[in-house]
Order: structure tokens, then sequence, then C-alpha cells
């Protein structure tokens, strides 16, 4: 099924279901969970299977974002000569060229009103009203973004709202037996350079590397570590 298919498919249900009951068990989530780790090694001969891939397109594009403003561009590589070129501005970690598939997570540098008024004209095609009737929230987005740059970096906040969609991706592919490593060790500017973002007014941040865990990957048949719930989680109430 194509992206602009399960989009397609997506916008129907959600326009037309009121309630939505769990197509997965609360076991069957924590299995997925426990099952994932930040893979170091993959194989490189695997590829993701095509409409596998496409649901993982749509979840980047389901992703939620402060105010629905959706600052962000992932760029998808799956050039061998172009993964090989990132691999220098990636400390030379395998998995950039061992992988199936590079998602490069990249904010959109300065966001501003051209962003709101590109919201705002997608709210009224999609929800079928009127410009008028989202004044309020038009005027709410505008002044948050305006706000003097000693107080607030737009950049910075839309590098947090960059990792909303990091961890909804790391997720959605766990759910679909897809392994996966979030990467922060590159080079931004060096991605930024070979994949001319610069000039499209964007800004890479972090990757994550996608396909199926090598057989030859220790990390695989390491126990998870984690801290335990009562180290982490709080109850009030």
């Amino acid at each position: 099924m194509k992206a602009r298919e399960l989009e397609t498919k997506a916008t129907t249900m959600t326009t037309t279901q009121t309630t939505q009951t769990s197509a997965l068990t609360p076991d069957a989530l924590l299995r997925q969970l426990r099952w994932r780790y930040a893979t170091k090694r993959f194989d490189p001969v695997h590829k993701i299977p095509a409409e596998t891939w496409n649901a993982l397109e749509e979840a980047l594009r389901l992703s939620p974002s402060s105010f629905g403003l959706q600052p962000w561009r992932f760029i998808v590589v799956t050039d061998p000569a172009v993964k090989k070129e990132l691999t220098a501005v990636s400390w030379n970690q395998s998995q950039i060229v061992e992988c199936s598939h590079l998602v490069v997570f990249a904010i959109q540098k300065d966001l501003g009103p051209a962003a709101v008024e590109k919201l705002i004209a997608s709210i009224v095609k999609t929800r079928g009203v009127t410009r008028e009737s989202l004044a309020g929230y038009e005027k709410v987005m505008l002044g948050f973004l305006a706000r003097p740059k000693t107080e607030f970096d737009v950049d910075n906040w839309s590098r947090r709202q960059l990792y909303l969609a990091l961890g909804n991706f790391l997720t959605s592919a766990a759910l679909l037996g897809v392994d996966a490593c979030p990467m922060e060790g590159i080079d931004p500017a060096g991605y930024d350079r070979v994949l001319g973002l610069s000039a499209r007014g964007l800004g890479a941040v972090v990757v994550a590397a996608a396909g199926q865990r090598s057989p030859s990957d220790p990390y695989a048949r390491a126990a998870k570590v984690r801290f335990a719930a009562e180290d982490v989680i709080t109850h009030i109430g």
C-alpha cells in the first residue's frame, strides 16, 4: 500500500470512528518493547518490505507536535553511496551503511508565520472549517513564535518536538518487528552539507537506522537494563 493510500485510509478512519478498540494486548505491547534494543549491527542484506516501510513513514507523519505545527522534515536515505558518505560524519558507525533505511530527523529552522499559515490552511481544508473560526488560534501561535530570541529559541523548541517523532518511530518499529537504533553520534553540520539541507532551511538533529539485527550483534542477546519501576515512577492519588 502506497503512502498516499495509507494517508487516505487513516483520514477516513479518523473521521468515521468515534471509538477505538485496542488491536494490541498489553502483554503484546510489552513483549515488543522488551524485544527492541538499540541495534548495533544490522544485516546489510536485509531490506525492509515496502508495505512495512510505508507504514513506518505514515507513523512519522502521524507523530504529535505542539500546536500541530510539525516543524520537521524526515529524510529517508537508502542510497548506498550517500550512506557511505554519511558514515564519515557519523563517527564511522557501521549502522549507517548496514541498515536498510536511514531516517534523518531535521527541523525547519527559524520557524515563523509561514509555518502557521501552512497549518491554518491545512486545518481549513481537512476539517472544512472557516479561516475566521481559527483566527484566535492563529494569533496564539504567531505570538508564541514571535517571542524575543532572548527568552525563546525557536530552533531548540523545534528540536524538542522532533524527539516526539523519534520516539513514535522507534515504538512503531518495535511493534512491527523492525529493528532500529537512534543515533545522536553524528555531525549535524556534516549531514546538512552532504544532504543539502541548509539550502532548504533545514537542520539535521538526530538519525535512526532501521533494518534487521545481525546474528553477530552481541547486544541482541544482552539483558535489557532498566531501573526498577519504583525508582522512576511516582504515583500521586
